[in-house]
């Protein structure tokens, strides 16, 4: 499809590309005209169907047909270990809530929602407040020049504060906070992106990712058997809890909730709070219409807000493999037993269909029924957390660091390219204005 067709199609857009990462929202564009649900071939080799128009978005994200078990893949031999999160195969930490289905997805959800009721993220409020502070306080500490200050907001604040956020709330001690830290770090700086001469660039292996979720793994290990001996109020105590009173949690299961809880937790909000800023400098009146909001006490645009910015570039590009457990028509097209499907998030938010002038940021839109926390039984059990974070971040920096601006042209931004999560590389920004906490 490099030519226009009998019927006048313009040419496909090439997908996965370094352009492609930085701006995907053209590409999904043509694919909702023209091709809404694709089967095309991803770096890794793997062939998948990419669903990009928001009805059929919701339908696949709902629809029991299509399993989260890898093991329904049909090409599980030419793909075992290019579907998943990389290394969690080799540290046996498959049996987490993006792997399963019920009836085992419905007993391990109800007993880790317990810790995301929202009485319990409304009693972490202070805390991430505290820590949100405590990290602008440090970025200011740094500054040499009196009048300009500057910091890579990715790398000193969007990634830090979710990381240690979900530390306290699973339990893991402060001082081995900056070791989750480190691992996070290198599942970040993975690559996932090609550029147009279809060699894989930008980082280390995906071995180096798996060698840090086997030191995750066997931390945790560590720790579950660490807290068997001293319970706690937190999250991997309550796991231990529930395995005890006859939930029937193994502590492999125990192992794998906690690492996807950490690896779900901080990188969603990462890129929540990460895009956002982006997109609010580089849409100032909307930043400017928030910043009054919030100075005269207004919260229902900060609100608002953080679902649009959801909407308009959300963390979640892709939304978590699924597999097709019996043939079946999707958007018109024929997905056969063990094909991967795809849900792109990214396009069902910005499809016109379903979205007035998607492709513009207005912090007040009420037509917010956005996917980018997934829909159905497998909606983001962390969400009310990411959304407090997000709220917390952006209002804090705004009031912080009033007059926040980007230090680089936007085009001289790099994307990371892994194939689920959207998301800044580093995001250098600038500031001469500091407000106290």
């Amino acid at each position: 499809m490099n030519d226009k067709t009998a019927n006048d199609r313009p040419p496909a857009p090439t997908l996965f590309s370094w352009e492609f990462a930085a701006d995907p929202y053209p590409a999904y564009a043509w694919l909702r005209e023209h091709a809404p649900v694709h089967k095309t071939a991803l770096p890794s080799g793997v062939e998948a169907w990419l669903v990009t128009r928001y009805a059929d978005a919701r339908q696949a994200l709902a629809d029991q047909r299509l399993s989260k078990n890898p093991g329904h893949h049909s090409e599980s031999a030419h793909g075992k270990g290019k579907v998943g999160i990389p290394g969690e195969r080799g540290a046996n930490l498959m049996t987490h809530l993006l792997n399963i289905d019920p009836p085992d997805h419905t007993r391990l959800r109800r007993l880790v929602s317990k810790a995301f009721t929202p009485r319990r993220v409304a009693a972490f409020a202070p805390r991430v407040q505290e820590l949100t502070d405590q990290l602008i306080d440090t970025i200011v500490a740094k500054q040499h020049d009196p009048v300009r200050g500057e910091a890579d907001l990715i790398h000193e604040f969007a990634f830090p504060l979710p990381i240690y956020a979900i530390c306290d709330m699973l339990g893991v001690p402060p001082e081995d906070q900056d070791d989750f830290r480190e691992w996070a770090g290198m599942m970040l700086r993975h690559p996932g992106a090609q550029s147009p001469d279809g060699r894989r660039h930008g980082g280390g292996p995906r071995g180096g990712v798996g060698r840090s979720v086997k030191k995750m793994r066997g931390y945790l290990a560590e720790l579950i058997h660490r807290k068997r001996e001293d319970l706690g109020d937190d999250l991997i105590s309550g796991l231990i809890r529930a395995s005890d009173h006859g939930e029937h949690l193994t502590e492999n299961e125990a192992a794998a909730m906690a690492f996807i809880l950490l690896f779900a937790g901080f990188e969603t909000t990462v890129n929540l709070i990460g895009n956002g800023t982006y997109a609010l400098l580089c849409n100032p009146v909307q930043r400017e219409r928030l910043q009054t909001a919030l100075a005269g006490g207004d919260t229902a645009l900060l609100a608002t807000g953080i679902e649009e910015l959801l909407r308009y570039d959300g963390p979640v590009e892709l939304a978590t493999w699924r597999f097709a457990t019996e043939p079946m028509t999707l958007g018109g097209q024929r997905i056969a037993v063990g094909e991967p499907v795809l849900v792109v998030l990214a396009a069902a938010d910005r499809d016109p269909e379903k979205f007035t002038d998607p492709d513009t940021l207005d912090l007040g839109r009420r037509d917010t029924q956005h996917l980018g926390y997934g829909h159905g039984i497998h909606y983001c059990l962390g969400a009310p957390l990411a959304r407090l974070e997000g709220q917390t971040a952006l209002a804090t920096l705004l009031r912080r660091l009033p007059d926040l601006r980007l230090a680089v042209d936007p085009g001289d931004l790099r994307w990371r390219g892994g194939l689920i999560m959207r998301g800044l590389r580093t995001l250098p920004v600038e500031f001469s204005t500091v407000t106290v906490a």
